[in-house]
C-alpha cells in the first residue's frame, strides 16, 4: 500500500481508505448502504490491515451512530494500528442542538465519537458540512481547544464550497488555529466538478483531498450497462434520490471507455475507476467501500500498478465536460489559460 502525506500535514495515510458507511444498518438509507455487524466488520479490518490499509472513515449520522458503535468494536485491541476519520455537523435529530457546528455542539458530537468508537482521541475530524449560522471563528476556535486537549489530531472539512474551505483557512492564519488539512470530497469519473475550483484550491493551500464514493455512488461497479436494466439487487433503487446527479449520455460513455481500458489492462472496471483518480493531483487517499469480503478484495486491487498517459487520458476525454463560467474561459482561450495555468493542463 502506498502511503501520501495529507495535504501539507505531517500525517501520513494510505493510498485507499475505508469507508465504514455499511456498519450498522440502521434506517432506510444506511440498511441499502449494508448491515455489516461487529463479527464480519473485524473480519474486513483484518483484510484491510493485511493489505496495509490502516485508515477508517465514518461520520456520527451513519446509521445514528451506530458506525462508529462497529468500527469501535472492530478495532478494539489494536487502536494503535490504525487511523480513525469520523464527521459530524449534519442533523442527528429535529432539535435545534440537533445540527451544526456550534461550540456546543461540536464539544458534544465530539465527545459522543469518542464514547461511540472507544478511543480517548480521533486522528483526523471533519465537519460534514459548512454552517452558515455559526462564525468560522467559533468553529475553529473550539476545534483548537479540542486539539489542544489531545482529542484531535488533525482536522479537516468534508462538502464544502471554494469560498467557505478559503474564509476558514483565512481564519485560521489570523488566528493561530489550526487549518483544515483535508478536505473529504465528491469526485469521481462521472463527478468532476472538485476540478474546477476546490482542486486548485487544495494545490495552493495544502489540503489534501479524501475522495468519497469514488465509483459515482455504486454506478462505475461494472454492473451497470447501456442498453440494460438497473440490477435488481442494486442500492439504487433505493438510494438514488440521496445519489450526486448524472446524465445517462456521460455515464454510459465513461462505461465504455473503462470496459475497453479493462479489457486491456486485465483488471476490473471498478479497479480502472479507482487508480485514475489515484492519479489526479491533490488526491491523499480513495476512499472504498465494501460489504463484503470479495468487494473488499477486488478494490484492493486497485493499488500496485498504474494506468498508462494514454489510458489517463481516454478516461479524461470519456468523462469531460463543458465547465460552467467563469471557468470556461480559461479552458477554451489560450490568453485566459496563460494567467491561470490549471493543475490538470
Amino acid at each position: 500500500m502506498e502511503f501520501r502525506r495529507l495535504g501539507d500535514s505531517g500525517l501520513m495515510v494510505p493510498a485507499l481508505s475505508f469507508g465504514a458507511g455499511t456498519f450498522g444498518g440502521r434506517g432506510e438509507l444506511f440498511s441499502a448502504w449494508g448491515t455489516t455487524d461487529a463479527a464480519e466488520a473485524r473480519r474486513l479490518v483484518d483484510i484491510c490491515l493485511e493489505a496495509g490499509l490502516n485508515m477508517f472513515d465514518t461520520a456520527d449520522v451513519y446509521s445514528g451512530g451506530a458506525s462508529e458503535e462497529v468500527l469501535g468494536a472492530a478495532v478494539k485491541g489494536r487502536r494503535d494500528q490504525v487511523i480513525i476519520s469520523t464527521k459530524a455537523g449534519l442533523p442527528l435529530g429535529e432539535g435545534p442542538a440537533d445540527a451544526g457546528t456550534s461550540r456546543s455542539r461540536l464539544v458534544k458530537a465530539v465527545d459522543d465519537a469518542l464514547r461511540r468508537l472507544g478511543t480517548d482521541y480521533i486522528d483526523l475530524f471533519q465537519l460534514h458540512a459548512f454552517d452558515a449560522g455559526t462564525p468560522v471563528q467559533e468553529v475553529l476556535s473550539t476545534l483548537d481547544d479540542l486539539v489542544r486537549a489531545g482529542k484531535l489530531r488533525y482536522t479537516g472539512v468534508s462538502n464544502f464550497a471554494g469560498w467557505q474551505l478559503m474564509k476558514s483557512l483565512d481564519a485560521a492564519d489570523r488566528h493561530g488555529y489550526p487549518r483544515y488539512v483535508a478536505h473529504q470530497v465528491y469526485y469521481s469519473l462521472i463527478g468532476r466538478d472538485y476540478e474546477w475550483d476546490l482542486m486548485p484550491l487544495a494545490l495552493d493551500q495544502g489540503v489534501g483531498a479524501v475522495v468519497w464514493s469514488p465509483l459515482g455512488w455504486g454506478r462505475l461497479t461494472g454492473r451497470i450497462r447501456r442498453g440494460q436494466p438497473l440490477p435488481a439487487d442494486s442500492r439504487l433503487h433505493t438510494t438514488a434520490d440521496f445519489a450526486p446527479p448524472v446524465e445517462d449520455e456521460l455515464l454510459f460513455r465513461v462505461v465504455d471507455a473503462l470496459d475497453e481500458i479493462a479489457g486491456e489492462t486485465g483488471r476490473t472496471v471498478p479497479q480502472v475507476a479507482l487508480n485514475w483518480l489515484l492519479q489526479r493531483p491533490t488526491v491523499s487517499s480513495v476512499i472504498i467501500g465494501a460489504r463484503n469480503e470479495t468487494q473488499l478484495r477486488q478494490n484492493l486491487g486497485a493499488v500496485g500498478w498504474n494506468l498508462t498517459a494514454d489510458q489517463v487520458a481516454r478516461l479524461d476525454a470519456a468523462g469531460a465536460r463543458t465547465a460552467p463560467y467563469p471557468h470556461f474561459p480559461y479552458e477554451r482561450q489560450e490568453a485566459f489559460a496563460r494567467l491561470n495555468p490549471h493543475p490538470l493542463r
